[in-house]
């Protein structure tokens, strides 16, 4: 006869080949350590009496996130900046132990990813009469440009999840209004810890002294070439570059743009008006595109282009400066003869953030305008107006 179990002399019996019906008994709970953002470990002693665990397994509370292995167990794939308790239980063939006591508590630290930007300030103001041109707004980025060395190519920022970043797209300045003031400077654009300098303005061509003369900016204003001490305005370094010098005679020089050093603005003959800057060629977005070109100045019936990257034209005869291309951060034109002709306004500036996808969701805050398209992996933020926070989750 083919014996299949044994009795015990207790309430149960062993199938023949077992030697214990038993489960085992609870392990002793450790300590519970954050390794990082999304994981941690966890120690356990197991019981020295009754059955064996062949298998122990840590739960954590909240979440009920698992990992298995001989102490200390990794549990990995918890969410940052997140408390955690855990528990261990023993396994054998015979089932499940209890769970021991819970752990101490644990958080997880804060998840860090990447974010390159690009940071264009407004561009300054042209001047009037007979004027100069108005500095790009400076340039920040973490992209590099094309067209020669692009001064400074940054690290991109660490940032953490559940946390405002400020953004500023700064407006641009105002051209002069009659010919006796300078351009006004752009306004500065900021995102988190990255400041871009807004553009110098164009000097202007009546009046005498300061007025005349080229603002410094994110990059350098021009300046009213005739005038006496007339000086163009300088830029910020690895942010844009100053203006062109002042030509000799009846003539302006035009602003100063962010592009790199064999694209700056450059000195013109006698009697001549000189180009805006031209400014850096950027494919933050997945397509390369000019920002920050300065604007070209004016004299009487001869004017001068912007640079490229949104720089406005000087203004012909007794026309106005143009202005410069809105979140462009290009310079405002030198507005041409007779005092009755005003300066282009400059371009506002513009913040555009590149980050991958499954970094997080964005938010664009209250007095923010953006938008938020897909690039392949990437997601890219652009915004076009305002003040306000962003943040990801």
């Amino acid at each position: 006869m083919t014996v299949k179990s044994v009795k015990t002399g207790v309430s149960t019996s062993l199938a023949v080949g077992n030697t214990s019906v038993a489960k085992p008994d609870a392990p002793t709970i450790g300590t519970a350590t954050t390794v990082d953002d999304t994981s941690a470990t966890v120690t356990y002693t197991a019981a020295t009496l009754g059955a064996t665990g062949t298998t122990f397994t840590a739960t954590s509370t909240p979440s009920s996130i698992t990992g298995t292995g001989s102490s200390p167990i990794t549990v990995s794939g918890l969410t940052g900046n997140t408390s955690y308790t855990f528990t261990v239980k023993a396994t054998n063939a015979n089932g499940d132990s209890t769970a021991s006591a819970a752990s101490n508590s644990i958080t997880t630290d804060v998840t860090v990813f990447a974010v390159n930007y690009l940071v264009v300030a407004g561009g300054g103001g042209g001047g009037s009469e007979n004027a100069g041109g108005g500095g790009a707004g400076g340039l920040r980025s973490t992209v590099t440009a094309s067209g020669g060395s692009p001064g400074t190519v940054e690290s991109s920022l660490s940032l953490s999840l559940s946390t405002n970043y400020t953004v500023t797209v700064g407006a641009g300045g105002t051209g002069a209004p009659d010919n006796s003031v300078a351009g006004n400077n752009g306004v500065n654009s900021v995102f988190s810890t990255i400041t871009s300098v807004g553009g110098g303005g164009g000097g202007s061509g009546g009046g005498t002294g300061a007025n005349n003369s080229g603002s410094t900016g994110g990059s350098g204003g021009g300046a009213r070439g005739n005038r006496t001490g007339a000086t163009s305005g300088s830029g910020t370094a690895n942010q844009g570059f100053a203006a062109a010098t002042p030509p000799t005679g009846f003539a302006s020089s035009g602003g100063g743009g962010a592009g790199a050093a064999s694209l700056a603005a450059v000195s013109g003959s006698a009697g001549a008006q000189t180009p805006g800057g031209i400014g850096r060629a950027i494919s933050i977005t997945g397509s390369s595109v000019y920002y920050a070109g300065g604007g070209g100045a004016s004299w009487n019936s001869s004017s001068a282009a912007g640079g490229d990257g949104g720089g406005g034209d000087g203004g012909s005869s007794t026309g106005n400066g143009t202005a410069g291309t809105a979140n462009k951060g290009g310079g405002g034109g030198g507005s041409g003869d007779n005092g009755v002709s005003d300066g282009g306004n400059g371009g506002s500036g513009v913040v555009i953030l590149r980050y991958l996808t499954s970094q997080g969701t964005i938010t664009i805050g209250a007095g923010l305008t953006g938008t938020t398209a897909t690039d392949g992996s990437h997601k890219v933020t652009t915004i076009t107006a305002g003040t306000g926070n962003v943040s990801w989750a």
